[in-house]
């Protein structure tokens, strides 16, 4: 199956997401029908009434109408109202699954498998985009649903009056649909497209100079790229322009015809007026004709706006699908969910790698390669290398981010047919960059173990140097801003390490620990958490392309690179 096929079947499986089960989207259909119906009915009658009345009949003749007329304006506005509660509770109910569906997709994928889009993209396609698709129920189908039935409702009825009015309807109806999405598609069909796209262009413009404000600013590329966000802008804006241009000639077509319509039933049926006594067309009858049309376009029109709802409908559902890969890559592994046989490892495993290698999504060349080595409870091994020689890429494959060749073990069992849970709750990762949320000091470490008192926060606050700090900031509600930004280098290491130790990881990979401090504080960090684990007798492989103590490692790797082989 090819690529662009597997596409298309991925963007229908998230317009088939985003659609509401029949159950559930039923009710909000048959009130919007209902509602037209009766919008339509009270104009008919109405005009049927007036023109009635003019021919001064005995009360009991019009007394009927009166009523009909009353009952079709409460039931249209209660219908609509009903129409309303009833559509969008269905599709907001529908967005949530569809949120957690999508999230679903990506949480495997994450981090290896999203490299090929900006987070400023990304966020654009999981809050924007996700919520354009909301649409999908409330301004595509039901409206085209509803506007095709009471099209043919309609005619139907007109049928009965007039067969000739009737056709000139339908031909009106026809045209207008034609006429109107073609002028629709001719001025706004691109720009309906290419909303979503600009959208998430802008929203990572805007992410970018935020995040990297004080770079921009000390380095005076702040005007640049700020001339870069307008020109996003800007073009969003013009898309937008256009879509609307394409919106007005859509209501200037559908107007033109309506009128149209109302000609031909003029047209068609004044010859049809019989005399006093005949048996032609009455007055009344000539009312509801010429003036049924009317009604009738105003739900009709509908229709082109909605095929042009369904372009940006169809251009967010192909950035929602296309946010993960069709495929997944074969370097992401994939949970397996376990093994049969209850297999299980022990609360301090031992860790063994033989001939392991690992590559990136999209590249050739292995970033890893052969790597063997074997970590006890109680060893602290150094992986040393110069950058770029693939430590990093070693750590993701530890905690399962990243597939691998060769051989990974945990007690024995090979990594890749245990649950990927499994593996991390065994193996933890304090990551070169640890991320902080943009809250306390509490919430940041109760993620870890959400049953810890205050007690055992600071307790392990203090194990990782950070008891006195924490006083001085005023507590465990002290707040670290976002990313950490609150805080220094240092001290944001040492807080993702009190949450690993908090987690309670029997193994704990640290990537690059010194990479955002200084060399002084460096050193003292690297001694606090080779001291800390061992105090603990859990197993710690330390990555760092810096030089680490003889005295507190057990043993020491060198990678130089994917090329060479090196074990211990």
């Amino acid at each position: 199956m090819s690529e662009s096929t597997l596409q298309r079947s991925a963007v229908r499986a998230v317009l088939r997401l985003a659609q509401p089960r029949a159950r559930r989207f039923a009710p909000g259909l048959a009130a919007g029908v209902l509602s037209a119906f009766f919008a339509v009915a009270l104009l008919a009658t109405s005009a049927w009434l007036i023109t009635r009345a003019a021919e001064q009949p005995p009360i009991m003749f019009l007394s009927m109408a009166v009523v009909g007329v009353r009952a079709f304006a409460l039931g249209r506005s209660a219908f609509r109202y009903l129409e309303r509660l009833a559509s969008h509770d269905a599709a907001f109910r529908q967005l949530a699954d569809l949120r957690l569906g999508v999230f679903a997709r990506l949480v495997p994928l994450a981090p290896a498998g999203l490299s090929n889009t900006s987070r400023g993209d990304l966020l654009a396609r999981l809050v924007r985009d996700v919520d354009d698709l909301q649409d999908l129920p409330l301004r595509v189908v039901q409206p085209l649903a509803t506007a095709g039935i009471l099209a043919a409702l309609s005619l139907f009825g007109v049928w009965l009056v007039l067969p000739a009015a009737a056709l000139t309807l339908a031909l009106a109806l026809v045209l207008a649909g034609v006429v109107a999405t073609l002028a629709s598609s001719a001025l706004a069909a691109r720009s309906e497209r290419e909303l979503a796209p600009l959208r998430g262009a802008l929203a990572g413009e805007v992410l970018e100079v935020v995040e990297n404000l004080d770079v921009l600013t000390a380095f005076g590329a702040l005007p640049g790229r700020l001339a870069t966000l307008a020109a996003a802008d800007d073009r969003l804006r013009r898309a937008s322009l256009r879509r609307s241009l394409g919106v007005g000639v859509q209501g200037a077509v559908l107007s033109l015809f309506a009128g149209a319509a109302t000609v031909g039933a003029l047209w068609v049926g004044i010859p049809e007026l019989g005399l006093a006594g005949s048996a032609g067309l009455t007055g009344p009858g000539l009312a509801v004709v010429v003036l049924v049309p009317m009604a009738v376009f105003e739900v009709f029109g509908m229709v082109p706006p909605a095929l042009g709802v369904w372009r940006q409908v169809r251009s967010s559902a192909g950035r929602v699908a296309s946010a993960v890969p069709v495929e997944v890559p074969p370097e992401i592994p994939l949970d397996t969910h376990g093994v049969a046989g209850g297999v299980s490892v022990g609360a301090r495993p031992v860790l063994e790698l033989t001939g392991l290698g690992a590559s990136w999504p999209g590249t050739d060349a292995p970033a890893v390669a052969d790597v063997t080595l074997r970590l006890a409870p109680g060893d602290r091994v150094h992986l040393f290398g110069p950058s770029g020689a693939g430590k990093s890429t070693l750590a993701q494959v530890l905690v399962r981010f990243l597939d691998y060749t060769g051989s990974y073990r945990l007690d024995g069992v090979e990594a890749r047919t245990l649950p990927q849970d499994a593996v991390r709750a065994r193996v933890g990762l304090c990551e070169q960059r640890p991320w902080l949320f943009d809250d306390s000091i509490r919430q940041n470490l109760l993620f870890a173990r959400d049953t810890a008192t205050d007690d055992d926060l600071l307790a392990v606050l203090g194990r990782v140097g950070l008891g006195a700090w924490t006083r001085q900031r005023g507590g465990l509600d002290a707040r670290v801003g976002g990313q950490g930004a609150l805080v220094s280098g240092g001290q944001a290491q040492r807080i993702a390490l009190a949450r690993a130790l908090l987690a309670g990881f029997p193994v704990l990979i640290v990537d690059e620990p010194t990479a955002n401090v200084d060399e002084a504080q460096g050193d003292q960090l690297v001694r606090d958490i080779l001291e800390t684990a061992a105090a603990d007798g859990r197993a710690v492989l330390l990555i760092s392309h810096t030089p680490v103590p003889d005295e507190l490692i057990t043993a020491r790797v060198t990678v130089p690179g994917p090329a060479r082989r090196r074990s211990l």
